[in-house]
């Protein structure tokens, strides 16, 4: 069913699966976003939180869009004590073209919030997640992957938060993915994310690289499906406990933070990056993690990048050509649990 935006039945019993007509700008068309909202069919008497998953919001992240397409299908609303809405495609444009920023107005959609009502096909969607999910939304869920920009060692992420309970909230609902790492990340290298203007409103936001490359990860998808649905299960909409994925429990992540922008390596010149380790790996400062290449010159002359200090390489750019400033490689402390 395509209905207009304004026009979601949020409080219907049972499942509700529709595709949301915004208008495009330049033709006579629509982006057809999809969006499921499930709703417990019994009566509830106890007041459970609503939790907003999407995927997507990069077109050429692909383990959320398989996954969340799946359990927007498999989530029995009889089973449910709260709400649950779900967009497996929120950049549906960028998604159908397999590029991380939309082909209709260049626009990435993890920059694009709050949104703007008047705004291009982005912002207008962004606008519509901000003003009618995240705002009923107790818990935000933005899953992606690295698609061509960088590889992450398998892993959860959220912020640093001033609140300490809400902080220890959100690394619960973090480790119940059960990857291998939770990343705490700095707020500092961008803005308009998902993640941060849900945080901003108050909600537990958690976000997430479960793959690379342009490729569907058997393991990313498996984290995906079944950290959601541990999320439910620990907030109480689906009963039972979280489970192990892949053989990993719930919570035993190593929890790596870079809050630090000195931790973000720029590429100091362009050329081709040649990692020599992958990301997850334990280093040492001044350990070799990769060689950076002025192929202007022959023979080519390289830029050893070397770790700036102790920590976990949790994160490197993926792709052989790099431009000068790229973000080369993200080291941070682990903290224990």
């Amino acid at each position: 069913m395509i209905i207009q935006p304004d026009q979601v039945p949020w409080d219907r019993a049972g499942a509700t699966h529709v595709r949301l007509n915004f208008g495009l700008d330049g033709s006579w068309g629509s982006s057809l976003v999809p969006l499921t909202v499930l709703n417990p069919i019994r009566p509830i008497v106890e007041p459970v939180r609503t939790v907003a998953v999407f995927g997507g919001t990069h077109g050429n992240e692909y383990e959320s869009q398989v996954a969340l397409t799946r359990l927007c299908a498999d989530l029995d609303p009889a089973e449910l004590a709260g709400r649950v809405i779900i967009m497996p495609r929120l950049s549906e444009d960028a998604c159908r073209h397999g590029t991380r920023t939309a082909v209709e107005d260049g626009v990435n959609m993890n920059r694009a919030f709050p949104g703007d009502p008047g705004g291009s096909l982005s912002y207008r969607i962004a606008h519509f997640v901000s003003t009618m999910i995240i705002e009923q939304a107790e818990v935000v869920l933005d899953l992606h992957a690295g698609g061509r920009e960088a590889a992450y060692a398998l892993c959860t992420s959220l912020h640093p938060l001033p609140d300490e309970r809400r902080f220890a909230e959100s690394l619960d609902l973090a480790s119940v993915f059960a990857t291998p790492y939770v990343f705490i990340y700095s707020r500092q290298l961008a803005s308009g994310l998902l993640t941060d203007h849900a945080e901003d409103r108050g909600k537990i936001a958690i976000g997430g690289e479960f793959g690379g490359g342009e490729t569907v990860s058997p393991t990313g998808v498996a984290h995906v499906y079944q950290g959601v649905i541990n999320v439910l299960r620990r907030t109480g909409a689906l009963p039972g406990e979280p489970e192990p994925i892949l053989g990993r429990a719930p919570g035993s992540a190593r929890i790596v933070r870079a809050d630090d922008l000195a931790d973000y390596v720029p590429a100091p010149l362009g050329g081709i990056w040649e990692p020599v380790l992958p990301p997850g790996t334990d280093v040492r400062a001044g350990q070799l993690l990769g060689r950076l290449y002025d192929v202007d010159h022959h023979p080519a002359r390289f830029e050893p990048i070397v770790a700036h200090r102790d920590g976990v390489m949790i994160a490197c750019y993926q792709r052989a050509v790099c431009e000068t400033g790229r973000t080369l490689v993200v080291i941070g402390d682990e903290l224990p649990r």
